[in-house]
């Protein structure tokens, strides 16, 4: 009878290794699963060798039939954007459930039960079916690109490797929760000024289009030499009323080419991500926000077990800011060299200089895990400082802006009826 040597995980999420004899793979498997013991690796040993068997349900096969199904659609359509609110609260469920002693098999049957949401019932089903075939956690979430991202699976995997599944979904469900208010605190700060701006445009274009050709209309009939304010006014009116279709058609490409530079090209991406962090009030808000994101993001890999150049890779792809990414490579390419930290942080001149020196105290004394923690609390309360200035600084400027375009309206309205008054 063949012997089989397994990687396996046990109840509580711990790892375990040994050696068991059965007809096939399959049969191993199933007798381990008897035990509550779910194979993640598996290879048959022959003459002190090992075989390594494919972790599908049949050898040799490839991918699961769920791996290429979602390689075809990624391929097809692009990683679509994942429901944040049901992926966090599954990781908090989860995180509970294997802290509690539950396998991970009972865990995820429980999560396919409490979710009402269709594809993510769909989606946990095809994760327990290949972690019940064999194959890790991991791998079966990397399968789903678009709802678990490149530092969720990585976590899991540097959880399944150190034994503390539990403790990785619960340190992943705080980091997501303090994501989601990251960039709430930003979207809020953004909102009514964006509100304002938007309702000033549609008053401005309904005063253009409707009411100023009728009132110009009445002074041109007049028959008397209408002042330059006015003029320019009428000009504008025919503008807007004839040409609205050409602003909006200028309005869409400038957004189209704006995301194309955007997304990818490279170059483009960083001239406007370096000028958006250049602007005042804004840029140090964006700034910060970025700062933050790598921080808590670089915390979070090391703390869960991540090794540090990966945690650095991985953080590059998520800090939503192209010199803080470029920043990021630079002091992950002088790691690999064998150098600290903070030293290439701080030739990237990308980060303010606390942030490196913290850094390189926390590397000094052994806890920059904890350090890099600090920092991002620090900054999330820096955030909240710059978002209230920033509203306080925009919500004037706004309001002076469209009273002025306004009185200029009601000037250049006003001062040809005033003329005629006198004339008369």
């Amino acid at each position: 009878m063949p012997i089989y040597q397994y990687k396996a995980y046990v109840q509580g999420g711990g790892t375990k290794t040994g050696i068991i004899d059965a007809d096939t793979p399959r049969d191993a498997r199933a007798k381990l699963r008897r035990d509550s013991v779910l194979v993640s690796e598996i290879s048959e040993l022959r003459g002190g060798q090992k075989t390594v068997v494919a972790s599908g349900s049949a050898k040799g096969k490839g991918p699961g039939l769920f791996a290429r199904l979602n390689a075809i659609r990624a391929a097809s359509s692009g990683p679509s954007s994942a429901n944040l609110e049901i992926v966090a609260a599954a990781t908090r469920q989860l995180g509970t459930l294997l802290g509690a002693g539950i396998p991970l098999i009972e865990a995820l049957k429980a999560l396919i039960e409490q979710t009402e949401h269709r594809a993510a019932q769909t989606m946990f089903r095809e994760i327990r079916e290949r972690v019940s075939q064999g194959a890790s956690l991991a791998d079966a979430l990397a399968e789903h690109p678009s709802w678990f991202n490149d530092l969720y699976v990585n976590m899991v995997r540097a959880g399944q490797a150190t034994g503390n599944l539990d403790v990785v979904f619960t340190r992943l469900a705080d980091y997501m929760q303090a994501q989601r208010a990251l960039r709430r605190k930003v979207v809020s700060a953004l909102t009514y000024p964006a509100m304002m701006v938007g309702i000033g445009v549609i008053v401005v274009s309904i005063l253009m289009t409707l009411v100023v050709p009728k009132i110009t209309a009445m002074l041109t009939d007049t028959g008397q030499t209408l002042p330059g304010p006015t003029r320019v006014l009428i000009l504008i009116s025919d503008l807007f009323k004839n040409y609205w279709w050409a602003g909006a058609l200028l309005i869409g490409a400038i957004s189209f080419t704006f995301e194309r530079i955007h997304r990818k090209n490279g170059a483009g991406r960083l001239w406007i991500d370096r000028t958006l962090l250049r602007l005042p009030v804004l840029g140090d808000l964006l700034r910060k926000q970025a700062v933050a994101r790598f921080t808590h993001t670089l915390s979070t890999l090391l703390q869960s077990g991540v090794p540090v150049v990966q945690s650095l890779e991985i953080t590059r792809n998520v800090v939503g800011n192209r010199v803080i990414s470029d920043a990021t490579e630079l002091i992950r390419s002088r790691i690999v060299e064998g150098t600290d930290i903070g030293t290439p942080m701080r030739a990237s001149g990308a980060f303010p200089a606390v942030v490196c020196y913290m850094v390189q105290v926390g590397e000094q004394s052994g806890e920059v895990e904890q350090m890099l923690d600090r920092i991002g609390a620090a900054y999330d309360e820096e955030i909240e400082i710059t978002t209230a200035r920033l509203t306080s600084v925009l919500e004037p400027i706004l309001i002076v802006v469209l009273a002025l375009i306004v009185g200029y309206i009601v000037i250049s309205i006003v001062l040809p009826i005033l003329k005629v008054g006198q004339i008369q």
